[in-house]
């Protein structure tokens, strides 16, 4: 089923607001097994509208949009949709006695334009609103041999995201009509490029195949996301089973979770169910890595201190490599540690910086140079995921001891 998502509103058109629904709603889309083709911005001018419309039931199955169902001059969704379905705007009882008590209940006057919140196309289903005083709109137009469905949100965050679990998802699965639901199995990767990864697995990224096997890249993780519809979970669980299979053959130690486990909480596992902790001296990332190793941890004691330090040591080569692993172990013994970690410092290489990263323990000593370099707005987020993959994978089945 082919989908169009419109948003509606002069603030997103001159970008005073970002479009936050049409992500959200995509994402929900995908879930149900949905092919989100096109994805609109328009404003605040009728023609517009209808023309956006009309543009939307010729290539689509199914529409949602979101905005434009306020009671001021400048929301037109509900005008526009009766414009385009060639029927007239009437007026819904029930909703102007819901849109009343709302006023009610907050002891304030309803001005008279609220009540243009219960005006709705001829032939119209409303989605009640419990959150707000703008009901949505669930309309089939049919023109020129061609039948859409149009789902019609309010713009406010909040009250889309309750009409759209509670009201628009039943009435979208029964569409479907087989009786199966999407489920989705996430695998997150980290050490390799999107292109390299996807090169490692024997034509699974294929559009066509089934279950369907996506690949998405952000902020250096890349993800790989494997749907397949079925009864109920289990159901589809041992659809996806074989693929996930091959997945974790084909990328062994690229893996670091499923579903939507970062690596720092991954990596703080791993500290708690070993019963060891870290100590951090950090002379190259300012101090993020323990950072987001602190918020992960909440509390857990799995990081016992770190330092934020310029630079004050100057040395290359083997002595530089011996003084790191002496720092680490000062931190591990400063804060009384299991482990203690070295980051840094940055070293220019060119175009690019080259740092060290020093693990000492009273089981294992590892040290591994890495590149900081990339864009300027992921070179930090890389580089700090490059340090907690490493202690991952160098932790990785460390006894309590």
């Amino acid at each position: 089923m082919k989908v169009e998502i419109i948003s509606i509103g002069d603030e997103m058109t001159t970008g005073q607001r970002l479009d936050t629904n049409s992500q959200w709603l995509s994402q929900r889309c995908c879930e149900l097994g949905l092919h989100v083709a096109f994805h609109t911005t328009v404003g605040d001018d009728a023609a517009d509208n209808v023309a956006v419309f009309a543009n939307a039931l010729q290539r689509v199955d199914l529409v949602i949009a979101t905005g434009g169902l306020g009671p001021t001059a400048d929301d037109l969704t509900r005008s526009c949709l009766a414009e385009l379905a060639g029927v007239p705007l009437e007026r819904d009882p029930q909703s102007v006695a819901h849109i009343q008590s709302l006023f009610q209940r907050a002891k304030r006057p309803m001005p008279e334009s609220n009540l243009v919140q219960a005006d709705f196309p001829q032939g119209s289903r409303v989605i009640p609103n419990s959150e707000g005083t703008a009901p949505g709109i669930d309309l089939v137009v049919e023109r020129e041999g061609k039948r859409t469905r149009f789902f019609c949100l309010p713009g406010v965050p909040a009250e889309m995201v309750e009409m759209w679990n509670h009201s628009v998802v039943p009435e979208i699965n029964s569409m479907i009509g087989d009786g199966r639901q999407l489920f989705m199995e996430v695998i997150n990767c980290f050490g390799a490029g999107e292109s390299q990864i996807e090169s490692m697995l024997p034509d699974l990224i294929n559009r066509q195949r089934t279950p369907r096997v996506g690949i998405t890249a952000s902020q250096a993780t890349i993800s790989l996301r494997i749907q397949a519809r079925g009864r109920d979970l289990e159901d589809a669980r041992q659809q996806m089973a074989p693929t996930v299979q091959t997945i974790e053959e084909c990328l062994g130690d690229l893996i670091f979770s499923r579903g939507d486990q970062t690596l720092e909480q991954v990596l703080v596992g791993q500290l708690q169910s070993a019963g060891v902790s870290l100590a951090i001296c950090d002379f190259g990332l300012h101090g993020a890595v323990a950072s987001l190793l602190a918020q992960a941890a909440s509390g857990s004691g799995v990081l016992r201190g770190s330092l934020a330090l310029p630079l004050v040591i100057e040395a290359s080569g083997e002595l530089a490599e011996q003084r790191w692993l002496e720092q680490a172990e000062e931190v591990r013994a400063q804060f009384s540690a299991d482990y203690g970690v070295v980051i840094g410092p940055l070293q220019p290489v060119e175009s690019r910086a080259t740092y060290l990263v020093t693990l000492v323990g009273p089981d294992r000593c590892a040290q591994q140079e890495f590149t900081h370099a990339g864009h300027t707005s992921l070179r930090l987020n890389r580089s700090i995921k490059q340090v907690l993959n490493f202690l991952r994978l160098q932790l990785r089945g460390v006894a309590t001891y």
